[in-house]
């Protein structure tokens, strides 16, 4: 009886134990999420995400060898919210132009409006860490971006254009964060700007 009894809490205490490292895996990036968006990408340290989760400071070493893989779980969250964000637009909307012009627009508030996670989802060392998957995490996004584009223009190379389309969002978000935009065009909302680049890339509606 008492070995059975040793062996099922055995049994519990390594389920426990499985679950509670989920759920500090979970906690850790939860805290860095909230941290990105209070601070910005340089608040995110180690000592100071596991401060704030409650744990020593080697503790997200266990789930995170290194300070890049947890940055990049963080950055993980940001696509994640993003492609949901853009799949709740323009529900029951069949115009392929009316959701690529709301796409674009989500695209910009997402930027404008979680400027520390957008820089950490797009920081080059993180992306070029073959290990996190973090570059494979922007291609669900793409993938919508092209098709749209390619039922707007079916004539040209949808990927080519989309990519276009996508480096031209990606410039207006940068650039209108800095205030560069607004001193060079004078404009105080993106968009004048965003209807001008769709407009470049698919074409005017008036002409269409």
């Amino acid at each position: 009886m008492r070995e059975t009894d040793t062996g099922s809490r055995g049994e519990t205490d390594t389920g426990s134990r499985a679950e509670s490292d989920t759920g500090l895996r979970a906690r850790l990036v939860d805290v860095g999420v909230e941290l990105v968006a209070a601070e910005g990408v340089r608040a995110l340290t180690l000592r100071e995400i596991a401060r704030r989760a409650g744990v020593s400071h080697g503790a997200p070493r266990r789930h995170f060898p290194t300070h890049r893989e947890l940055l990049s779980a963080i950055a993980h969250r940001g696509f994640t919210d993003l492609g949901e964000r853009i799949g709740r637009s323009a529900p029951g909307a069949t115009d392929p132009r009316r959701r690529l012009t709301e796409l674009a627009r989500i695209y910009l508030e997402f930027a404008s409006d979680n400027p520390g996670m957008y820089e950490l989802m797009f920081r080059h060392d993180l992306l070029d860490s073959g290990g996190s998957g973090l570059r494979e995490t922007s291609l669900p996004l793409f993938g919508v971006l092209a098709d749209l584009v390619g039922r707007v223009r079916p004539e040209t190379d949808a990927r080519r254009v989309a990519g276009a389309l996508w480096a031209n969002l990606h410039g207006i978000a940068q650039l209108w964060r800095w205030n560069s935009l607004q001193l060079a065009t004078g404009d105080q909302e993106s968009g004048p700007l965003l209807d001008t680049v769709l407009d470049a890339h698919l074409g005017s509606r008036d002409v269409r």
